[in-house]
């Protein structure tokens, strides 16, 4: 019943986008990848909306309901709320029959299994496309990674342009075309010297900077708008952390290339004692085992003073690898227990990373503790009554 519910909607929702583009004149942008996508989407939007009327969601709305909302601005209904949703569509054809102000919408377009990406091509057709990377992702239902790139690779086939990032996607598909792609690298974002913390925020800024570029922005916007850009919730985001800490949050989510390069981040750091808080990377399948395993040798014992492991496959193999690293390792029992542990250990002048997938981990949860102002918890992600609720559950 809920199956046929969504797929009532995505036809009326669809419908009604399709019209919309017919009566107005706007562009749409999408984002996909396996990293990087909502703060490549917001990047993106932040240095547009310098010059033009965007439309975009803060969140991550990338799903074949959800998506169509952000085109019309609005938030996104519990499923069984009928009148919430007829509302909505009323308002949806306001807009189509009367005022749409944005010259351009920028997208995040998610998957979690094979064909969900081309889904999309129901009710979207993109102006322009960012592909930020392709890394295993979600692997119980793409079992490898040239699934994961064939799935991510399927937004050219919508799309007249497409910007791809060149260093996160090595594999290649089989029908590439040539003439709709376009290559970037982190070097695009060094040009206007942004301050940033990671790779990750640096290729975000890049692909920005080339969209921006693409749709007439001025140099001097751009300069501005990608030196003002800072990093989002949850997404390598600076805090303020006890005994003159800094606080790395990348907790929003974990995958085997984003831990890496966020350890990369923390390596580099210029603090006397560095903490890695590294929660289990979730959606693995059956080479869950070896990704954790692969983390955990990459923790270095001369540029850690500490790691903590929250979750199941963390605490197993990720954990145990460290420890045969040489890396002193505490495993928690939950993220709450992760950040008593860290406070009870933390000196002077410290660095903490806190990185870890979303269900079952929440690593958010350690940063609390960690806090030298408790009022940065806003800053935290899935800190609304729904998500608290779940962790309680949890």
């Amino acid at each position: 019943m809920k199956s046929l519910l969504k797929n009532i909607l995505v036809k009326i929702l669809g419908s009604q986008v399709r019209r919309l583009r017919k009566r107005h004149d706007f562009k749409i942008i999408g984002v996909a990848g396996s990293i990087g996508k909502t703060s490549t989407k917001l990047a993106i939007a932040k240095i547009l909306e310098s010059e033009k009327k965007v439309q975009f969601q803060e969140g991550n709305y990338n799903d074949i309901v959800s998506v169509p909302l952000v085109v019309f601005g609005h938030s996104m209904p519990p499923l069984w709320d009928v009148w919430q949703w007829l509302i909505i569509l009323f308002k949806n054809e306001y807009q189509i029959y009367f005022s749409y102000p944005f010259d351009l919408v920028v997208l995040e377009l998610g998957t979690d299994g094979p064909g969900q990406i081309s889904q999309f091509r129901k009710y979207l057709h993109l102006d322009v496309a960012v592909l930020t990377a392709i890394a295993p992702e979600h692997m119980e239902f793409f079992e490898n990674i040239k699934n994961v790139a064939d799935e991510e690779w399927s937004v050219q086939y919508f799309s007249d342009l497409v910007f791809v990032n060149r260093d996160l996607c090595k594999i290649l598909p089989d029908d590439f075309n040539h003439e709709k792609i376009i290559f970037y690298g982190k070097e695009s974002a060094l040009e206007y010297k942004p301050e940033i913390l990671s790779q990750v925020q640096l290729y975000s800024i890049s692909a920005a900077v080339l969209v921006a570029k693409k749709f007439g922005i001025s140099e001097e916007k751009i300069k501005e708008s990608a030196n003002n850009i800072r990093a989002f919730s949850g997404r390598m985001q600076k805090l303020e952390g006890v005994k003159n800490s800094v606080i790395i949050d990348d907790s929003y989510n974990a995958s085997p290339d984003a831990v890496k390069m966020a350890l990369d981040t923390l390596y580099k750091y210029p603090r006397n004692q560095k903490i890695a808080i590294l929660g289990m990377m979730n959606e693995l399948g059956d080479s869950s085992e070896m990704e954790h395993k692969k983390i955990g040798k990459y923790c270095d014992v001369k540029l850690l003073n500490w790691v903590v492991t929250i979750g199941k496959d963390a605490n197993l193999f990720l954990a145990l690898t460290a420890k045969q690293n040489g890396c002193q390792v505490y495993e928690a029992k939950n993220s709450y227990d992760a950040g008593e542990f860290v406070r009870s250990k933390i000196k002077d002048d410290a660095v903490i990373l806190v990185k870890g997938s979303q269900n079952g981990v929440f690593a958010e949860e350690a940063i609390k503790p960690l806090l030298a102002d408790h009022s940065d918890i806003s800053k935290l992600v899935r800190q609304d009554k729904y998500w608290m609720k779940k962790k309680r559950v949890v």
